[in-house]
């Protein structure tokens, strides 16, 4: 039987139009040219393989769609989640650039690897602020190619999380503040001690690391491409934090596909849902306070200024989630439905399907949404069991 519970709420971007073809300035941020140099780089570090697409051919019959695409990330790399993509390989660029300004020639990934700069960068430290996941990679890409990293938590980011970081040797300082706090004390800290932010959000003064994280993704999406088999799905339903993934997500396919892409919604927490306010206002606003939800990835109350170049007119759909869905969603996949795979999901990787069975559920979203009968839904898993004790509390709960 499935019953997933939850509500939700909906806003229909005025400014998107399939017609309109991608921007000169948006290829300028994302686009195939730009990712393919990505692509070949990650494929090189240690231990990296696709991650699976699954098929959930049960559950797309029961919502009565053609199919449901998951996109799994809850393996990658071992670190359990699509950030190991992008915050890791920012980390090298910003070392290769390194010595390059240093007059030498740019060092190749695999040179990196090797250690043939560890003397070099054996002073040098990266930093971000993050709720557990981007943090990780960072730390992970500090280790893997060779420099010292600092990392600042919020409150409400679970230890598990913190000892995560610590694992792949990062300093990790808790502040007492919500996340955009913890950003802005990262950056300033940064500036204070000569640290390179390595940040997966863009702000005044800090635009150009952002877009190499945010093409690290694109690793992701070159995978789903070929793993669909020349499908295109009709819908996709995506996460929304900052923006960083579902700008990569929006443009990469924007690019790739144009008028055929697939209808884009963007799903965030009820108490953290800067992007459907954003498109609201027709400009970029904060959401302030706590941003308390268990969606603890995407408890984010600032856009990225670059990520919001991209979703203001591509982004079709704008939708907020309660967090009654989570914990159901998150047992649904466990269990797997019916003869579908089961999938180890954390509690940031499942509003998009959530918010897709709702929707499919509910006549009077099936019609805002253009949802019907031959519809192939894409949803991205985009972490596993990041806080094991916490996954275990909630699927067992």
């Amino acid at each position: 039987m499935l019953n997933i519970p939850g509500t939700l709420s909906h806003f229909k971007n005025p400014l998107a139009d399939p017609a309109r073809p991608y921007s000169e300035a948006n290829k300028a941020l994302l686009s195939l040219a730009k990712a393919a140099p990505v692509i070949a780089s990650i494929s090189q570090w240690p231990g990296y393989k696709e991650t699976p697409l699954q098929r959930f051919s049960d559950l797309a019959q029961t919502i009565n769609v053609a199919q449901v695409y998951y996109k799994d990330e809850g393996q990658r790399f071992g670190l359990k989640s699509f950030k190991a993509l992008g915050g890791a390989y920012a980390v090298a660029r910003q070392l290769q650039s390194l010595i390059a300004d240093s007059g030498q020639t740019e060092p190749s990934i695999e040179q990196l690897l090797n250690g043939e700069f560890k003397e070099q960068l054996r002073d040098t430290v990266v930093s971000c602020a993050t709720d557990g996941n981007h943090g990780r990679s960072v730390a992970w890409g500090a280790q893997m190619f060779g420099c010292g990293c600092v990392i600042y938590i919020h409150k409400d980011v679970s230890d598990g999380r913190k000892q995560a970081m610590q694992a792949y040797g990062a300093e990790v300082i808790r502040i007492q503040g919500n996340y955009d706090e913890s950003v802005k004390t990262a950056d300033s800290e940064a500036k204070r001690l000569q640290r390179i932010i390595v940040s997966d959000t863009s702000y005044a003064g800090y635009m150009e690391i952002p877009k190499d994280v945010t093409l690290g993704y694109t690793a992701m999406l070159a995978e789903i491409v070929s793993q669909l088999q020349d499908e295109i799905p009709s819908h996709i339903f995506i996460q929304g934090g900052v923006g960083g993934v579902a700008s990569a997500v929006c443009g990469y396919f924007w690019d790739l596909w144009g008028e055929r892409r697939p209808r884009l919604i963007v799903v965030e927490p009820e108490q953290a849902n800067c992007l459907q306010l954003s498109a609201k206002a027709g400009k970029p606003v904060a959401v302030t306070g706590d941003l308390q939800t268990l969606m603890a990835g995407l408890a984010c109350g600032e856009v990225s200024s670059l990520a919001w170049q991209i979703l203001a007119e591509g982004v079709d759909d704008f939708m907020t989630l309660s967090e009654d869905s989570i914990a159901a969603t998150m047992k649904l996949l466990a269990q797997g439905y019916g003869q579908d795979a089961k999938v180890e999901a954390g509690e940031s990787a499942v509003p998009g399907l959530a918010s897709a069975i709702l929707c499919a559920r509910s006549s009077e979203y099936r019609e805002k949404l253009g949802l019907t009968d031959q519809s192939r839904i894409l949803v991205i898993g985009t972490e596993g069991a990041t806080d094991p004790q916490l996954y275990q509390q909630l699927i067992n709960s």
